[in-house]
């Protein structure tokens, strides 16, 4: 999913979105209550209508701000006071105020509120903040009055397998339309975070959409695929692509390089996106260097566009039965032959669970 957090992806258009196959976008509960409001929103008929991108929309808790603003909030039982980014003012995002502010979103899928601990934490506090996330999933559920929206539950627990264990506990209770495997990709190695990520897929219902959240590198999409992982999100392709860089599969290619400039190819021969039908790399390098921002646009562009790719390819290989045998072809290329161990050993432990239901 795209990420759209103030209901617009950076630097693409609606249109753009649906050509290269983008079939939901992440819009940020949070930053669309501060501005500009989410009646103003619910004015236009919801997200569909406000941002002319007619696809699904999912919309986040404002959890995650509960990390990444720690400098600025206060968590109590009741939930947690922000000091706005934009003007300092006091803000308060209770489960039922977020529950509040989705169904005026009118997102398609909405998310229960939680507690996101950073990493490294103390075991004790993500112990408490895994029981106030259950607490505040049941205020959500409660809270809940538009049948049109599936609210998913989140799973936390850190890299803890037992905490994990707990928060399942908790969580499958409520049989919620899908799931979510949060408080990962907050700055934790991959050899901790893949067991997390395999443990807990593997508890959470099949028939169910498992969602992987704040994930989107190549690598982090086939390992958490094999692992059983339906969705995911992340800024990661457009921030790179405003950065200069170009998502392929022999890697990350670096648009600020001296190479790309007189380089007359495109940036990905199979790729079928805008920007690689017309342009060459040394017309984009020539773009990044001249400061024009049609660059990091077609750049964005094409990131989307490698990963709805890459997860097209995945799924054709899951239905023919080859998800396997595919995966380990496509990372010998990416990592130019040095696969890491965590990413063969999520291949592995997938393959294992494949087979055992089978």
């Amino acid at each position: 999913m795209p990420v759209g957090t103030q209901g617009s992806v950076k630097g693409i258009s609606p249109q753009e979105l649906l050509d290269i196959g983008s079939q939901m976008i992440l819009a940020n509960t949070y930053h669309l209550m501060l501005r500009p409001g989410e009646q103003l929103v619910a004015a236009h008929g919801g997200l569909p209508g406000f941002t002319a991108y007619p696809g699904p929309f999912l919309t986040d808790s404002g959890g995650f701000q509960v990390m990444s603003l720690g400098h600025m909030r206060k968590i109590t039982e009741e939930g947690v006071t922000f000091k706005s980014h934009i003007d300092g003012a006091n803000v308060s995002l209770t489960p039922e105020r977020s529950i509040q502010v989705q169904e005026a979103l009118g997102a398609d899928v909405i998310m229960a509120f939680d507690e996101c601990p950073p990493y490294p934490a103390e075991r004790g506090y993500i112990e408490n903040s895994l029981e106030r996330t259950a607490r505040w999933l049941e205020r959500c559920h409660a809270a809940k009055t538009r049948e049109d929206q599936a609210l998913f539950a989140i799973v936390q627990g850190g890299v803890h397998q037992d905490l994990r264990r707990k928060s399942l506990d908790l969580t499958l209770l409520f049989g919620t339309p899908g799931f979510a495997i949060g408080g990962l990709a907050v700055g934790e190695p991959k050899e901790e975070m893949y067991p997390a990520v395999a443990f807990t897929a593997s508890q959470l219902p099949e028939e169910k959409p498992r969602y992987l959240m704040g994930v989107g590198h190549p690598e982090d999409l086939i390992a958490g695929i094999a692992l059983g992982v339906d969705m995911f999100d992340c800024v990661y392709p457009t921030r790179t692509g405003r950065f200069g860089y170009a998502l392929t599969d022999d890697g990350r290619l670096n648009m600020n390089s001296s190479a790309p400039r007189t380089q007359l190819e495109p940036i990905d021969r199979e790729c079928d996106c805008y920007a690689c039908r017309h342009y060459t790399r040394a017309y984009l390098a020539h773009l990044i260097r001249a400061e024009e921002m049609l660059a990091p646009r077609m750049l964005s562009l094409h990131n989307l566009r490698y990963l709805h790719r890459l997860v097209e390819r995945a799924r054709t290989a899951i239905e023919q039965g080859a998800f396997q045998t595919w995966a380990q072809t496509w990372a010998q290329r990416y990592f130019r032959g040095a696969v890491p161990g965590w990413f063969v050993e999520a291949l592995e432990v997938g393959s294992r669970v494949q087979s055992s239901v089978l």
